[in-house]
């Protein structure tokens, strides 16, 4: 859990590194594509698992590439050109909240109990505590929309590979690598109208880049999957709240950078929320428990 904590939690300060060796959003996110898509085919051929093959798959997850991988990965770029890499990671910890909040507006979270509506208003109260818009120095800017775009991007590609892509006979990291192959291929037209002319490939965007791609985006998928089988779904769910305190640390360690009490309060807040939405009644029998231990863990 420490090490996928602190390879998830980094994706962000090797962003802003790549971001300010001088590559663009749309490079940083088609190279963290085709690294990570790298890794995990050559892990899913080693597990010996087969890509999907049929049309209606490959349909469904260049939807679930689009919202949970290409448009992300590239709004996460576009937000650390004007904001610190550790507020990227505490807005980052809102997808959970996106996530009951759209369940909500479809009518798959079918009744909201007090604590979970609590936990949804707390935490975008935090948002807002963080963003201060009601003071000149606040945080509210497009870079900081752009991040909170991600998230909530993120949650909507959730909610699609729950509902479209959990249950059609491919193993998981086959089809995360399916997933990842075609975020590739949505962002190759991007890359072609940005261009690469003006790319200048030191050692410190390779590096940046590449432990992104292959470290922060392919390891982190296969990780997630054996922490999953190993600890259960739950136990992997946790890593949401370690992610922010990754980020603030490195940005701070590593870049020097700072986040005011009022950041750090609004974060706060926000991981309570998020701990709030995530409260659960008791199942009233054996057979309800183990209908939703199963539904937790294909939606993770």
């Amino acid at each position: 859990m420490g090490g996928l904590a602190l390879l998830w939690g980094s994706a962000f300060l090797w962003i802003k590194l790549a971001l300010d060796s001088g590559l663009t959003p749309f490079h940083i996110a088609f190279v963290r594509s085709a690294l990570g898509s790298a890794v995990l085919l050559v892990l899913a051929r080693g597990a010996r698992q087969r890509l999907p093959r049929d049309r209606g798959t490959w349909g469904h997850l260049v939807v679930a590439a689009l919202f949970c991988n290409a448009l992300p990965f590239l709004l996460f770029g576009i937000g650390e050109r004007t904001v610190d890499s550790g507020l990227a990671g505490v807005l980052h910890a809102t997808t959970p909240l996106w996530s009951v909040l759209i369940s909500t507006l479809i009518g798959t979270e079918r009744t909201m109990h007090p604590v979970r509506l609590g936990g949804l208003l707390l935490g975008f109260a935090g948002t807002l505590v963080i963003f201060a818009p009601w003071e000149a120095s606040g945080l509210l800017s497009g870079g900081a929309l752009a991040l909170l775009g991600a998230s909530a991007s993120y949650a909507v590609g959730f909610a699609y590979m729950g509902s479209r892509l959990t249950g059609r006979g491919t193993a998981p990291l086959a089809l995360s690598a399916a997933q990842l192959v075609a975020a590739t291929a949505l962002g190759v037209p991007a890359l072609l109208a940005d261009g690469t002319a003006h790319v200048d490939l030191g050692p410190r965007v390779v590096l940046a880049v590449t432990v992104l791609g292959i470290c922060s985006t392919g390891f982190t998928f296969y990780l997630s999957y054996r922490l999953i089988a190993d600890e259960g779904a739950t136990s992997t769910a946790t890593i949401g709240y370690l992610l922010p305190v990754v980020s603030v640390a490195l940005g701070a360690i590593v870049l020097d950078e700072e986040l005011g009490l009022r950041v750090i309060a609004g974060a706060a807040v926000v991981l309570t929320g998020v701990a709030a939405t995530r409260w659960r009644t008791r199942p009233s029998s054996p057979a309800r428990a183990a209908d939703r231990a199963g539904l937790g863990s294909v939606r993770k």
